[in-house]
């Protein structure tokens, strides 16, 4: 049985309010091969180089989060998630880019050890600042979820689907959001979020809805992109 995270009916709701595009994230080819290990290596570092850019924005956006909490657990959950966010996964990217299978496409991709974000990576960034710095905190909060949620997900799924990881090079990328911490993660994310909801007024609930739909999109165009190497080319 699949794990959930929900915290109540609000959070229930608004996963079941972006079921089609989870469905097209479960259901991408991409993720396909990671689990098997076929995915293309340079597919793979051009994703690794991608999520880099975007976590140190994502890592901004919820330390602003955090200057706008209501409560100082709440600050103190979204300071944590934005260390979290550089420290551990970084570390994760570092290490994975050293495996000797990886190294001639990082040498390709970023010789100077810089990538540039692509289109999709500094819309998303963009957009996540954006609606944390001008949206009510709730609003902020939900557009933050999706990269918690749909990590935790698919990382059930993917183990799921990998079976023996003993010779995938991709292993402790699989691994790595299914894990009893990050699922501790997951859950008070979505709790923080219900309580949210369930705090404000039916129009801001509708806001929180649609931040959460655009980065579920973000999400999922992020994911896809990686091995067509979205770049800024006209």
């Amino acid at each position: 049985m699949t794990r959930t995270y929900d915290q109540g009916p609000h959070s229930r709701a608004v996963w079941e309010s972006a079921a089609a595009t989870i469905r097209e994230i479960e259901g991408l080819e991409f993720l396909d091969q990671l689990a098997s290990g076929d995915l293309d290596p340079r597919a793979f570092v051009q994703y690794i180089l991608q999520d880099g850019l975007y976590l140190e924005g994502y890592a901004k956006a919820m330390s602003l989060l955090a200057a706008k909490a209501p409560d100082p657990e709440q600050g103190r959950f979204w300071n944590r998630s934005a260390a979290d966010a550089v420290a551990v996964e970084q570390g994760m990217h570092a290490h994975l880019l050293a495996d000797e299978r990886l190294a001639p496409a990082t040498a390709e991709l970023a010789p100077n050890g810089q990538a540039q974000p692509s289109p999709t990576t500094l819309g998303y960034v963009s957009y996540l600042i954006a609606i944390v710095a001008t949206e009510p905190y709730e609003v902020g909060v939900t557009a933050v979820l999706p990269c918690f949620w749909v990590y935790a997900h698919m990382g059930k799924k993917l183990v799921a689907r990998a079976g023996d990881l003993t010779d995938n090079p991709y292993a402790p990328w699989v691994q790595a959001y299914d894990s009893a911490e990050f699922d501790a993660s997951v859950d008070e994310a979505v709790a923080l979020f219900e309580r949210c909801a369930e705090g404000t007024t039916e129009a801001v609930r509708a806001r929180m809805t649609d931040a959460f739909g655009q980065a579920m999109l973000y999400e999922l165009h992020f994911w896809a992109t990686a091995a067509r190497f979205q770049d800024w080319s006209v």
